[in-house]
């Protein structure tokens, strides 16, 4: 069936989809002329000729994608870049539309009398808007500050947290396996300030330390918690993934400086947002120091859009349905994960050459019902003893994944994302399969 469809060309297939629309329209002027105007209105004619371009156009998509994937096509999903979320913001047309005239923000400042200068109010208000909703933060007697992403927030925070006196930079830790971008980050500026010292679980130096605790993990979604708990311990907790499609919300993160970004929650990442929830103020302040000395600010203009955005998904989830609110961003992104990932487990299934983490359900709060974690990566493992290296493995197959020795383990794991555009998705479980023939 492969080889018949893959003599087709787009041509063709054109060729085909206007035949078979000419045909209806024929069909239904003659059952129009049969039976007579009072048996097929032209409503009903206007509707049939509808649902049947539709199914046309539906299956000659099915054709063409099922002939296309010669093995060449490069799929990347090295990178988290969420443009599976592109299909419902399409669909919520104007609703996320921001007009900004041009005299508009054009000062340096947002908010004087707030002490993150460059906060715009209406984000401020939005973020904790969305976090009364969806339960996953606290946010009363905590200082917001906005960041160019999470990136810039983690740095900001590594800067507010290190001792300034010391003797020697203070180690920065997490347990194994860790976000790939944590060691390189921390030691780009060769800082005297902090210093990556590997693996949480290894760590046995004595003196003050800081530990990111990244809760759904990056890289194989597993909740997690401080691995060290000694005293002269600092921690961080990176919460990107803690939101209802890729996780239960259990309850309210109560933490001393929690990091989010708009990039996972939304899908937004060009948008380059993020934002830290600080429990003490001095820490806050230095955090803001930092952002004020590296980008003078955080760009006005997209936290005006980001609001906006974080509005209309609070809007969907309060009244969906509505013409005015569009359906509910969490309620469809959440199926959309369970989906993919239910794919995805039968594909590795079928074989034995790969396997994936098994994780307990739990209760979600938000969703009001019993959820399993489906990780916006998935944490992939080469059974297979004849592979030592599953990266390079999925690279002969055209396919761009990042390797478990970027995240502090070995070359049998990779991470995958799971957040891609749907037609890059299927080509991967249709190559993932093939692997395993």
């Amino acid at each position: 069936m492969v080889n018949f469809l893959s003599i087709f060309t787009m041509r063709n297939l054109f060729f085909l989809s206007l035949a078979l629309n000419l045909s209806l329209i024929m069909r239904v002027f003659y059952e129009a002329e049969k039976h007579g105007p009072h048996e097929l209105s032209a409503r009903k004619a206007d509707s049939g000729l509808e649902k049947a371009a539709h199914a046309t156009q539906r299956t000659l998509v099915s054709l063409s994608s099922s002939g296309q994937d010669d093995g060449e096509k490069l799929i990347n999903l090295d990178h988290g870049d969420p443009t599976m979320y592109e299909s419902y913001w399409q669909q919520m047309g104007e609703k996320t539309t921001v007009v900004i005239p041009g005299w508009q923000s054009m000062s340096y400042f947002s908010d004087v009398k707030n002490p993150c200068w460059f906060l715009e109010p209406e984000f401020a208000k939005q973020v904790v808007r969305l976090h009364n909703l969806v339960g996953n933060a606290v946010t009363e007697g905590r200082q917001i500050v906005v960041g160019t992403g999470s990136s810039q927030l983690f740095l900001a925070a590594l800067y507010a947290l290190a001792p300034k006196d010391a003797s020697e930079p203070i180690s920065v830790i997490s347990a194994a396996p860790f976000y790939s971008s944590y060691p390189s980050m921390t030691d780009y500026l060769k800082s005297g300030l902090y210093k990556w010292a590997g693996d949480a679980r290894s760590f046995d130096k004595e003196g003050p330390y800081i530990e990111l605790v990244t809760s759904p993990n990056n890289p194989d979604g597993f909740v997690r918690h401080s691995m060290v708990n000694r005293s002269g311990g600092i921690l961080v907790h990176d919460l990107a993934y803690y939101w209802p499609q890729y996780t239960p919300i259990s309850s309210a993160a109560d933490h001393d400086l929690t990091l989010f970004t708009v990039s996972k929650a939304t899908g937004h990442a060009g948008t380059r947002i993020g934002w830290a929830l600080v429990k003490d103020p001095e820490v806050a302040k230095k955090m803001i120091k930092f952002i004020e000395l590296s980008t003078i600010g955080v760009s006005r203009d997209s936290q005006l859009r980001a609001a906006r955005i974080l509005e209309v998904i609070i809007n969907s989830s309060q009244n969906p349905g509505r013409p005015e609110s569009g359906e509910s961003f969490f309620k469809i992104s959440h199926h959309l994960m369970a989906e993919r990932w239910q794919l995805l487990r039968e594909a590795v299934n079928r074989g034995r050459f790969f396997s994936l983490p098994d994780f307990q359900q739990g209760f979600c709060q938000f969703l009001n019902q019993v959820s399993q974690p489906q990780p916006a990566f998935a944490w992939l493992k080469c059974e297979d003893e004849s592979v030592e290296d599953c990266e390079s493995l999925l690279r002969d197959h055209k396919i761009l994944t990042r390797g478990g020795r970027s995240f502090g383990v070995g070359p049998k794991y990779i991470r995958v994302s799971m957040l891609d555009r749907d037609h890059n998705f299927n080509l991967f479980l249709k190559r993932l399969a093939s692997i395993q023939t």
